[in-house]
Parts: structure tokens; sequence; C-alpha cells
């Protein structure tokens, strides 16, 4: 099977599959957690995300397993379900620091209608608690997206995630914390992503992963120095 293929089945798989026995799929790495803390092989990065940090980690695994980095990216997930789980999937594996992106499933109204400052809000507790543990927080923008194929009627949603990155990257440089900005690297002249560079609109393809690759290895680096 393909591997952009594989990622339709995941994405799938991610929004439909939620179950009353595992909410939000908020079990998805218990048993690896369990695992890691038994044998205190704990990362030194943490991928804090959504579908498109659950992609990443699938089609790029030699990219975390070669940096020690741990992907704990969940399909489907807003900020709100990444601010519940931040406990055991990031703090309790005591990792150096967390790379956190949020907020294209707030965007697109996965669980409920979500105000941008609240997203925000939302990343921001996130940090303070990675620094209430010693962590290092690093702020990702947004990817770029301007339409949701699960969500055709929401219009406007190029817009809305260049205002949630800006008000993430003030927040960021206000707070001395190292911001990555993907969207700025990644977004053509409509706010959105190439077709080059997304199949759907709205995930990076497997290669786009590489550009975003070299952006967060240097903002970890600064980050961690």
């Amino acid at each position: 099977m393909k591997k952009a293929t594989v990622i339709i089945v995941l994405l799938t798989m991610s929004f439909f599959g939620y179950s009353q026995q595992d909410w939000f799929r908020f079990n998805d790495y218990q048993a690896d957690n369990k695992r890691i803390i038994a044998e205190e092989a704990y990362p030194e990065v943490v991928f804090m995300g959504n579908s498109i940090t659950e992609n990443w980690a699938y089609v790029h695994p030699e990219f975390f397993t070669e940096h020690n980095y741990l992907g704990r990216g969940i399909g489907g997930q807003t900020s709100a379900h990444m601010l519940v789980r931040f406990q055991s999937d990031v703090i309790d594996l005591h990792p150096k620091a967390v790379v956190i992106m949020a907020g294209t499933n707030d965007v697109a109204h996965n669980d409920y209608w979500v105000a941008p400052e609240q997203v925000v809000n939302n990343v921001i507790s996130m940090c303070t608690l990675a620094q209430a543990n010693g962590i290092i927080p690093i702020i990702s923008s947004i990817t770029p997206c301007i339409g949701f194929v699960w969500r055709k009627e929401i219009k406007d949603a190029g817009r809305t995630i260049v205002n949630i990155n800006k008000e993430l990257k003030t927040y960021a440089e206000a707070n001395h914390l190292v911001y990555v900005d993907y969207h700025s690297a990644l977004a053509d002249e409509n706010m959105g992503f190439p077709s080059a560079l997304s199949d759907d609109g709205c995930h990076p393809n497997p290669d786009t992963y590489y550009l975003m690759e070299g952006l967060v290895v240097k903002a970890i680096k600064e980050a961690i120095k």
C-alpha cells in the first residue's frame, strides 16, 4: 500500500474511529508510555499534535528515531484534547522539550466551534504546564489550509489560521519561546498549501515533511541550547 493511501486510511480511522471506550483515542499511546517509563527510555523531544504530527511519525520514522524524538500525534484532536492528555503523553515522559502544533481541527470545528483566542489559550496552557515541569515548550504555527475535505462548509479557514498563528508568534516572542513558522515556509499566495506539497490541501505530503524537519531541528537546537 502506498504511503499516500495509508495516510488517507489513517485519517479516516482517526476521524470516524472514536468509541465510548476510548473517546478521541486518548489511550493510543498508553502501552508505549508505560514501557518508556518502566525502561526510563525518555525521549529528547516529544512532538504533540494531531494527524499532521501522527502522519509525520508514520512516514518518517527514521527522523524520530535518529534524533530520539517521539511522536504523540492523534488524528482529529483539537487543542483542548491535547491539553487533556498533556500529562500522560508529554510530562510523564520527561523530555527536554516539547514541540506543540495544535489548532487545525479547532478551525475545522471537529468537536465543536472554538473561538480562535481559546486555541491560543490552550496552547499557552500547554506551555505553562511544560515549564512548570522543567520542559522547554516550542510553539509551532498551524500549517496552511484554506479548506477541509471533511468540513466543506467552512470557508474562512485560511484567514483564521493566519490570525491564530499571529497570536501564537506574539505570545512566543513576548515570553522568549522559540516559534517554528511552518506556515510562512509552506503557504502559497492564497494562504493554502501548494498542490505539490499536499494532496488534500491540509495534510503535508511525505516529502513536505523534509522541509518541516529542517525548520524544527533548527528550532529545537535553539531552544535547548
